[in-house]
């Protein structure tokens, strides 16, 4: 597989700037970096795994942060993670995600959203095993009579995102907050029959996660946070590329990671991509 020499080199160069100001890199305190998130942050399928109910792979791209700018982990994201599950307990026993944050704590990213606007099921949806005009587009369901419903969704939640940021400011005042987009998923007009959701749906569902996005840069940019955009760095290798090219898994996965996430590949790259703009 290739990675993005120039993304990796970048973040690279950043260990040597941790910690400046002190007498050096090497004897400067850690970074005490909290990552949150859902399962595009955790890496379900990718190994090794941590062997928790959040399916947490130990390469998956905060791992990959903490390497590039010598940080200390605590890795919380976890499988199907909603905003809810920020302060209560997921799968009914997974302590809220808060806990995780220290007033000393230096630095925090978090990627949340997906999953409170229901894409998990809406993907699933738009599957359609014949070519137009033989089947259905969930684009004309989810926008019948002039609503789209999935904007509806992402409205919504928007205010819920920022009082997530202001959560976190509470707990850790002094931390670096860091809101991380999610990548590219179709290319324009998809790629029927590789992947089975027609064109439209497939332009539908990216402008979706663009719209999230956009929500997302947003509450960072009204809640004192930054936004790392992941989305522009991954076009050209999300679920229609080639194996060696893509950072996104599709519908059957070519290697090990959970349908519709990213792969190994991809989260070392979007792992260069966030340790580089915290760098800058």
């Amino acid at each position: 597989m290739r990675l993005d020499s120039a993304l990796i080199a970048a973040a690279l160069a950043l260990t040597v700037t941790v910690g400046a100001g002190s007498a050096s890199a090497a004897t400067a305190e850690p970074v005490t970096y909290v990552a949150l998130g859902d399962s595009s942050v955790a890496g379900p399928g990718i190994l090794p795994q941590d062997f928790s109910p959040c399916l947490r792979s130990l390469r998956n791209w905060p791992n990959v942060v903490a390497r590039l700018l010598g940080a200390e982990l605590t890795d919380v994201s976890c499988n199907a993670a909603t905003i809810d599950d920020m302060a209560g307990r997921q799968l009914g026993f997974v302590a809220p995600q808060y806990d995780a944050l220290r007033p000393d704590t230096d630095l925090v990213t978090i990627t949340v959203g997906a999953n409170d606007i229901g894409l998990g099921f809406v993907v699933p949806s738009c599957y359609n095993a014949f070519p137009q005009p033989i089947g259905s587009s969930c684009k004309a369901r989810y926008t019948a009579g002039g609503v789209d419903q999935l904007t509806g969704r992402i409205a919504a939640i928007a205010p819920r995102v920022g009082a997530v940021l202001d959560e976190i400011h509470r707990r850790s005042p002094d931390a670096r907050v860091v809101v991380v987009s999610y990548a590219t998923y179709f290319k324009p007009g998809g790629c029927y029959p590789k992947e089975r959701i027609w064109g439209v749906d497939a332009d539908y569902l990216q402008a979706t996660w663009d719209r999230l996005h956009a929500t997302l840069a947003t509450q960072a940019g009204a809640h004192n946070a930054e936004f790392v955009d992941v989305r522009t760095p991954s076009a050209g290798h999300g679920i229609c590329e080639s194996i060696t090219e893509k950072w996104m898994e599709g519908t059957l996965p070519t290697s090990p990671a959970t349908p519709f996430h990213p792969n190994a590949t991809g989260m070392t790259q979007t792992g260069a991509v966030v340790a580089a703009a915290i760098g800058a």
